[in-house]
């Protein structure tokens, strides 16, 4: 079975503001629509063009993860990753491919498709487009390598890697342009939101779901060696987070949540947080994702104030 790429319509303003920005590992390709991505699984490519008469593609990425965000979260989540310069530029994108009144505040629902090791092609790489792209496209188009069109596209973006070699598109091929599935490695953004989804958009502690009050936890922090991966995290209430990560809360590998005695002895409050004391965590349903004990463990012995 072949593997699938994508080619998608994208505008000059966002690929200007994304290839002026060094070391990016994970872009936001968002669109003005409350519908989820599917056409892609995670490791394959998806390729972006500009808009007609501009038939060629630019740039792309290893598709990652997709989920429908209000933009004010992928904002935060993704920041100028976004491909826009500042929130309040990003909004005034939204609203005009929504076509509304630019004074509206809503909070736009936008599809987001995050992408891994994004790059940018420079002008004499620019890769034309298969012969059967319809101009009348204004989304995307999937393609597949077990086509022709799909393997010509492959080879093309395959030609360009070995003129600038980018090893997580090169790294363990058994032979040069061979299709296959990468390896995608989450960022801080794709953490985010798939955190957000296993969770089912509420706190494992309380079950809040209004979404602005939610915030993806990593169980053992990045910086000490955790991993942006489903396992190493938590879907938590603000305040719980916050508590959280300075050691006045924990989960144990059990899966039930611990406050400090330390917050009544240092602020004589808590009261509110001692009611939850004990209370067993609402885990995802798929056990692959459920956090993992050692990562737990590992906050209860390093980070708890007991």
């Amino acid at each position: 079975m072949g593997i699938n790429l994508v080619v998608a319509v994208t505008d000059g303003d966002w690929f200007e503001t994304l290839r002026r920005q060094p070391d990016l590992s994970e872009v936001n390709f968002w669109a003005p629509s409350a519908k989820n991505f599917r056409a892609l699984k995670p490791g394959e490519l998806f390729l972006f063009k500009f808009h007609a008469p501009d038939n060629v593609i630019v740039g792309g990425g290893i598709f990652t993860y997709a989920n429908v965000l209000p933009c004010s979260l992928a904002w935060e989540a993704f920041g100028e990753a976004n491909g826009a310069p500042s929130e309040q530029e990003m909004r005034s994108q939204i609203v005009k491919y929504f076509r509304t009144d630019p004074d509206d505040r809503s909070d736009f629902p936008i599809a987001c498709r995050i992408l891994t090791k994004p790059f940018f092609l420079d002008e004499p790489d620019w890769i034309p487009v298969p012969e059967n792209w319809s101009p009348n496209i204004v989304a995307y188009k999937t393609y597949n390598t077990d086509d022709a069109e799909g393997l010509r596209l492959w080879r093309e973006v395959n030609e360009r890697f070995r003129r600038r070699p980018i090893p997580e598109f090169t790294e363990n091929q058994p032979r040069f342009g061979v299709p296959h599935l990468m390896r995608p490695r989450l960022g801080q953004g794709a953490f985010r939101l798939l955190v957000t989804d296993i969770y089912e958009r509420r706190c494992a502690v309380t079950q809040e779901r209004t979404l602005p009050a939610l915030e993806a936890a990593h169980i053992r922090p990045y910086r000490d060696g955790g991993a942006h991966e489903a396992r190493n995290g938590l879907l938590l209430r603000r305040d719980i987070h916050s508590l959280f990560d300075a050691g006045y809360v924990t989960v144990t590998p059990d899966l039930d949540f611990e406050v400090s005695r330390r917050i009544k002895k240092e602020f004589e409050n808590g009261r509110h947080y001692y009611a939850l004391h004990g209370r067993r965590i609402k885990a995802p349903r798929d056990a692959l994702q459920c956090p993992d004990p050692d990562a737990l463990s590992w906050h209860n012995e390093n980070r708890f104030r007991a």
